[in-house]
């Protein structure tokens, strides 16, 4: 009998830029932490409840055309990413043959479950989103030299339901932002002919190497890149053990989050330090507190017994985010620029500090501390960004938080809607947390996880809601 399968490739096409043209460029500095195997997965989920020949008729052309418009603006998007043997530096290369890989996949899942903030798991949502990998061109002396194509699109027909459109693309090409701005520019087309847009800027001299970092960041890169050939062997042989996790929201309205800045202050004040409250006590600082410390207690409960071996509650916590550099450097970065501008941010504290009674505060001001020292000097010891993601990844515990409430996600709009649900893919072997606003409450923000179980996920829910219940009281 035929295995029966839950979704199906309807179409795939190769859209290419409007005008195309033939050029290379190379990295940034930025750019280089990136050149590897890593890449950004965002999903955006709209209802649409109609039957499949209703988007294949009057939207999917849409769709097309103006993808192809957009790319006209964002050229480079369409071409790949060549990492030559060392000592050659990886750069993009763009050619008049260059497209971006468009599929289309009509599902059988049930969409109302995948687009809600309800633990899902995490191997439901992999047919959602598009593939890219490197393939390897066998030079004459034996060398290897990767490709990679930079991004690929997938739409995803839920027939009656809905629709989710998301993309892939190289971290080496775009942060972030970045790439909400390319989402963005290609669903206001869609949506009323783009007026009123900003010309995109790929130009990567407007960046200044002011401290070497390029060095340093090469000599990273290529002890990296000598480990690819082994790892693209093992793509697709290893065991996918995504069905272990599983994937949940939560969610923090405006009232949450006046509540916690509020007792932060209020506890700074009964401890008479308010005079060195948190210069930046936004909401991104406070709700990642809250959830760093939350998430700690959660998962170290059992530890709370009186032979707890002392080394164990001295472990190093860590919690790890980028920050945008577009306006932080002494001279000026396009608002509009599209590559990496990122810097690195971190907060630590001890284990036990982070699940005693004022664990809460103590995380806010860490966090609040790091972003005041990266806004003083952006790019502080980046030189050693190698050795210290060693030392938190390896040799600590790691929280790494990636997306921002900034980004607006939430107002992609193509024509049919603004999303009911926007999903970032994580991968399970890193403890990452995706922000975002909040696309049902108001002013407020969103937290992706992702948790062992289902029951893991209900307990860790139990924590905050004692928590925010503690806030109030």
């Amino acid at each position: 009998m035929a295995e029966h399968r839950e979704h199906k490739v309807v179409d795939k096409s190769q859209v290419a830029p409007a005008t195309s043209r033939t050029m290379s460029f190379p990295l940034s500095f930025l750019d280089l932490p990136y050149a590897r195997l890593l890449y950004v997965k965002r999903l955006f989920f709209y209802h649409f409840p109609h039957p499949p020949h209703i988007f294949y008729e009057t939207l999917l052309p849409s769709l097309k055309h103006n993808l192809s418009l957009t790319l006209q603006h964002f050229f480079p998007l369409a071409g790949n990413l060549l990492c030559p043997p060392q000592p050659n530096k990886p750069f993009i290369r763009c050619t008049d043959d260059d497209s971006v890989t468009l599929t289309i996949v009509e599902s059988k899942a049930y969409f109302n479950h995948l687009s809600s903030n309800h633990p899902k798991n995490l191997k439901d949502l992999d047919h959602l989103v598009p593939m890219l990998t490197f393939t390897t061109v066998h030079g004459d002396d034996d060398e290897d030299t990767y490709v990679s194509p930079l991004v690929a699109l997938q739409v995803t027909v839920f027939p009656n339901h809905g629709l989710c459109i998301a993309i892939t693309n190289s971290h080496v090409i775009m942060d972030g932002r970045s790439s909400c701005y390319f989402i963005k520019y290609w669903s206001s087309i869609c949506r009323s002919g783009g007026v009123d847009l900003t010309t995109p800027c790929f130009d990567r001299e407007v960046f200044k190497d002011t401290k070497g970092l390029e060095a340093i960041f090469l000599r990273d890169y290529f002890e990296e890149r000598s480990t690819w050939k082994d790892k693209l062997k093992l793509i697709g042989q290893t065991p996918n053990h995504h069905e272990d996790y599983v994937k949940a929201t939560v969610s923090f309205g405006r009232d949450d989050i006046d509540g916690m800045k509020r007792w932060v202050l209020n506890q700074l004040e009964k401890n008479d330090e308010l005079m060195k409250a948190p210069q930046y006590l936004s909401k991104f600082v406070v709700t990642c507190g809250f959830e760093w410390a939350s998430w700690v207690k959660a998962k170290y409960r059992h530890d709370d017994n009186n032979d707890e071996d002392e080394q164990e509650i001295m472990k190093e916590e860590y919690f790890r985010f980028a920050a945008d550099c577009r306006d932080r450097f002494e001279y000026p970065i396009p608002a509009t620029y599209v590559g990496n501008c990122l810097t690195r941010c971190h907060a630590m504290l001890k284990r036990k500090e982070l699940k005693g009674e004022g664990g809460f505060v103590k995380a806010v001001k860490g966090i609040a501390r790091a972003i005041t020292d990266m806004k003083t000097e952006p790019l502080k010891d980046a030189e050693n960004w190698k050795e210290l993601s060693r030392k938190m990844f390896v040799l600590g515990s790691t929280m790494l938080v990636a997306g921002s409430p900034k980004f607006d996600v939430y107002g992609t709009d193509f024509g049919f809607g603004k999303p009911n649900k926007v999903e970032m893919m994580l991968h399970p072997r890193i403890l990452c947390v995706t922000l975002a606003e909040s696309g049902d409450k108001e002013g407020g923000v969103e937290l992706r996880l992702l948790f062992t179980s289902s029951g893991e996920f209900e307990y860790f829910s139990s924590v905050i809601e004692q928590g925010l219940a503690t806030l109030k009281s």
